[in-house]
């Protein structure tokens, strides 16, 4: 196979593949069906609730507006705002991540506002419940502002509620560096009676549609994990569809986006159940658990996490089994893993991860040399034997048959495969594809500066200067092809290749551009060396006899 058949290939395939990326957006039957079902739901839908109904009872609990005050929980990575009517958290700041590129302003996860609703609610329901049809938990905090001080680890911030001999502590640890809350209650009932509560934590959003653009389409939705399913998404029009309701020991529940998570993260030891709802242009994920007893005068503590933070793999794994598994790298996964841990650890030596982009580059250009040299030097064989085939060509005419006989004969006398340069193509594409959804999901790579007018290699460059030299790194590349194409129509075709990628890789993250242009040069020099030597050997020479 020459290389502007692999050119033309590789095309078809990225294009086959962006096509497909997009088509499930916007034209899959069973997607739209659900986008129309959500659209019904939500104008039928009069009011959504803040709190669910318990195991116990049926009853629907009707939205309430924030009453209480807010207090500020502040670490070195987080500042929570926290509403005491209740104790949700309203508001999430990640101090380490700006919001836009060389801003001072940090961004902001959760937050309620009048352009989005995204807040994580938690309480306590059941026959004793604190947060019910009457309303929320009113609880009281000792000031207004909580920060982790110098040289602390942890931040501990008791919200207190004392009601009919029942003290109720709702309890936010954050710890330095970690974006892992422990939500946690303790209950000290004080009568003579058996208490009965059940926990739930659920998070709040408004419902939207998947963003981004055909080159880099990113999803805002549900997710979770549960004994029998280690991650699924679970998005708006899904919850529309129909409403999850999972029993399961462990798992979890989350909203997510490019780039970050919340998610609930109850008793790892407990049934719990995970349910979504929508209504009001709300969608609402989250989970119920066990009924706790309280014998009187004891103590309970129930426990339960809170994520709201970066897609960070190594901390994710430590907080939840699979949790990790929100970095979605689709089917290509077991690519995008290991290419993310090389990626990583040969950033944390070059201290740049545009120049870790290029060192992985030579690293998978490296492995796959081998049928590199294999692809090319049947393309160059392929080359030299031009002559002696359109000898061929002159001499038999239109008879087909004999030609085919004669140059199956030349390639098995020179030792030709015409198929050998399908294989490293066939290979590189899902390389391709790993380290495109790698830089999609990657948060390292948010606004990771390379150097000049590249600041963002998550970002498509803005001056588009990379993917043009991609473009002519290709063009370049097609003109060293080993056969010239004959036919018209692909010569048109071919000559259009390196235009319709470089269209394409205008949109692309400048990281996967920066990929891309880097293993085009390598190909180059790989080729030239390739060719070169062959004709060293005479190769050429013999091709002519």
């Amino acid at each position: 196979m020459n290389s502007n058949r692999s050119l033309l290939i590789m095309g078809l395939l990225l294009v086959s593949f962006l096509i497909f990326t997009q088509w499930q957006q916007d034209y899959d039957p069973e997607i739209q069906a659900q986008k129309q079902a959500a659209m019904a739901q939500q104008q039928a839908a009069q009011q959504s609730s803040d709190v669910p109904a318990s195991s116990n009872s049926n009853s629907a609990i009707n939205q309430q507006a924030t009453q209480g005050k807010t207090i500020v929980l502040e670490s070195d990575v987080l500042r929570l705002t926290v509403d005491t009517l209740g104790g949700d958290v309203v508001d999430s700041d990640l101090l380490k991540f700006n919001s836009e590129l060389h801003s001072n302003t940090p961004f902001a996860l959760l937050q309620n506002n009048d352009k989005v609703l995204y807040v994580a609610q938690s309480g306590l329901v059941g026959k004793n419940g604190i947060d019910t049809n009457a309303g929320r938990a009113q609880y009281q905090a000792t000031a207004d502002k909580f920060v982790l001080a110098e040289g602390e680890d942890t931040l501990n911030v008791p919200l207190v509620l004392e009601k009919d001999g029942v003290t109720y502590t709702k309890t936010f640890t954050l710890k330095r560096g970690s974006y892992d809350i422990a939500v946690n209650y303790t209950i000290k009932n004080d009568t003579g009676e058996t208490l009965e509560v059940q926990p739930y934590g659920q998070i709040k959003h408004s419902l939207v549609e998947n963003s981004g653009n055909f080159a880099m389409p990113t999803y805002t939705g549900g997710a979770y994990s549960s004994s029998e399913v280690n991650y699924k998404k679970y998005s708006f029009d899904d919850m529309a569809k129909a409403n999850l309701s999972i029993d399961t020991k462990a798992g979890w529940a989350a909203i997510l986006q490019h780039y970050f998570v919340s998610a609930w993260i109850p008793n790892q030891d407990a049934e719990n159940n995970l349910y979504t709802r929508t209504g009001n242009g709300v969608g609402t994920i989250g989970y119920r658990g066990p009924i706790t007893q309280v014998a009187p005068n004891s103590e309970v503590t129930i426990k339960s996490n809170l994520w709201t933070g970066p897609k960070d793999q190594n901390a994710m794994e430590q907080a939840a089994n699979h949790f990790e598994l929100t970095v979605d790298y689709g089917w290509a996964w077991f690519i995008a893993k290991p290419l993310f841990w090389l990626l990583t650890n040969i950033q944390k030596l070059v201290v740049n991860w545009g120049l870790a982009i290029i060192c992985v580059t030579i690293v998978v250009k490296t492995i796959l040399y081998p049928l590199t040299k294999a692809q090319y030097t049947s393309m160059a064989k392929m080359r030299m034997l031009q002559p002696r085939i359109q000898e061929m060509r002159e001499r038999f005419g239109d008879d087909r048959q004999r030609m085919s006989q004669e140059m199956m004969k030349l390639y098995k006398e020179e030792k030709v495969n015409p198929m050998g340069g399908c294989l490293p193509i066939l290979l590189q594409m899902p390389i391709f594809i790993a380290l495109y959804w790698t830089f999609m999901e990657a948060v390292e790579l948010r606004h990771a500066p390379f150097f000049g007018w590249i600041q963002d290699l998550s970002a498509q460059d803005p001056y588009y200067i990379l993917p043009l030299l991609m473009g002519g790194s290709m063009f370049l590349l097609q003109k060293m092809s080993p056969t010239p194409v004959a036919d018209p129509m692909q010569q048109k075709v071919m000559t259009f290749m390196p235009v319709l990628f470089t269209v394409f890789f205008l949109w692309f993250p400048s990281g996967l551009v920066l990929y891309w242009l880097t293993s085009n040069l390598i190909t180059i020099v790989q080729q030239w060396l390739i060719y070169r030597n062959l004709e060293k050997k005479g190769l050429h020479t013999r091709a002519k006899k």
